[in-house]
C-alpha cells in the first residue's frame, strides 16, 4: 500500500532493469512512486515500464559512462513526470565480467585488461557522479533531493583479486561521505545502501554461488531505501545501511538505527596531517 509522503515522488534509477534495481522499481511504484528505469538494456527497462504502467514507470535507455546520456536521463524523467526527488545510483559492472570464476580468488591483474579497468571505473563510480552532477541543480532548486548510491562490503573493496569492481565501490564509497558533507543544509541527502553480502543477481554467477537461498535477495534493499525516500529520511545523510541486518519488523529509525553507520571510513579522518591541524571545513 503507498505510503502518503510518498505518493507522487519522483525517481531515477540506475540499472533499473536488472536484479536489484527492478525489485526496487517495483518497491517505488508499489509505495505510489513514479519512477525512471535508466539502464543500457532497452529490452529490460521497456518490459518493465509496460508492466508497471506508464503513468508510474518510464524506460529510458543510457550508459551512465556517458555523462552526456545521463543529463539526458535526468531530463526525460522530469519532462515526462514534472520533477525528480529522488537518484539512486545501482548501476555497476561485476566481476564476472573479468573472470566468471571469480569468486575463487582466481583472478589477477594479468587478467584486467586496460579497457576493462577504466570501463568499471566510468561506471562503478563516475556514472554516479555523472547523474549527480546532473540531478543536484533540480534538488537545489527544490530544496529537497535524495542521492542514494549503491556500493558495497568494505570486504569486497579490499579482498584480492577483486579488482576493479572492489577498487570502483570504494571510490563510490569516499565520494558519498564528501558529497553528503557539501550538501548538508540543502535539503539534499547522500546515503549508502549494501546488500550485505553477495545477491541474488546475474551480477553473481551460479557456478559460484549454485545455492542461491544463500544470498541475500534483491528485495531486501528496498526498505532502507524506502525510509530514506520519506520525509523522515530527510534528517538522515552521511549514513550507510547494511540491507542485510534492516529488521522490517521494527519502527524504521530503529531498524535504520540498527542497519546503519557512517559511509565510508571516518575514523581514520580524524586527526589529519594538516597545516595549522585541521582543514577548516574539517
Amino acid at each position: 500500500m503507498a505510503l502518503g509522503d510518498l505518493d507522487g515522488k519522483v525517481a531515477l534509477i540506475t540499472g533499473g532493469a536488472g536484479g536489484i534495481g527492478q525489485a526496487l522499481t517495483r518497491a517505488f511504484v508499489a509505495h505510489g512512486m513514479r519512477v525512471g528505469i535508466c539502464d543500457v538494456r532497452p529490452d529490460g527497462a521497456e518490459a518493465l515500464a509496460r508492466e508497471l504502467g506508464s503513468e508510474r514507470a518510464l524506460a529510458i535507455t543510457a550508459d551512465v559512462a556517458d555523462p552526456a546520456a545521463c543529463a539526458q536521463a535526468v531530463d526525460a524523467v522530469a519532462a515526462r513526470f514534472g520533477a525528480l526527488h529522488v537518484l539512486v545510483n545501482n548501476a555497476g559492472l561485476g566481476m564476472s565480467l573479468v573472470r566468471r570464476d571469480h569468486m575463487d580468488g582466481k583472478t589477477r591483474i594479468e587478467d584486467v585488461s586496460i579497457e576493462q579497468w577504466q570501463q568499471f571505473f566510468a561506471t562503478n563510480a563516475s556514472g554516479a557522479f555523472f547523474m549527480a552532477k546532473a540531478a543536484v541543480p533540480r534538488f537545489r532548486r527544490q530544496r529537497w533531493g535524495r542521492i542514494i548510491n549503491v556500493t558495497t562490503s568494505f570486504f569486497s573493496m579490499l579482498r584480492g583479486g577483486f579488482a576493479p569492481y572492489g577498487p570502483a565501490k570504494a571510490a563510490l564509497e569516499a565520494w558519498s561521505a564528501g558529497l553528503a558533507k557539501e550538501l548538508a543544509g540543502s535539503g539534499i541527502t547522500v546515503n549508502v545502501v549494501v546488500p550485505g553480502g553477495p545477491a541474488d543477481t546475474p551480477m553473481v554467477p551460479v557456478e559460484s554461488f549454485p545455492d542461491r537461498d544463500a544470498l541475500v535477495r534483491p528485495e531486501r534493499m528496498a526498505p532502507p531505501m524506502i525510509y530514506l525516500c520519506r520525509e523522515a529520511g530527510g534528517a538522515v545523510t552521511g549514513r550507510r545501511f547494511v540491507a542485510a541486518h534492516w529488521d522490517p519488523a521494527l519502527p524504521d529509525e530503529a531498524a535504520a538505527q540498527a542497519a546503519g553507520a557512517p559511509i565510508g571510513w571516518p575514523d581514520l579522518a580524524q586527526n589529519p596531517v594538516w597545516p595549522g591541524g585541521r582543514p577548516k571545513d574539517g
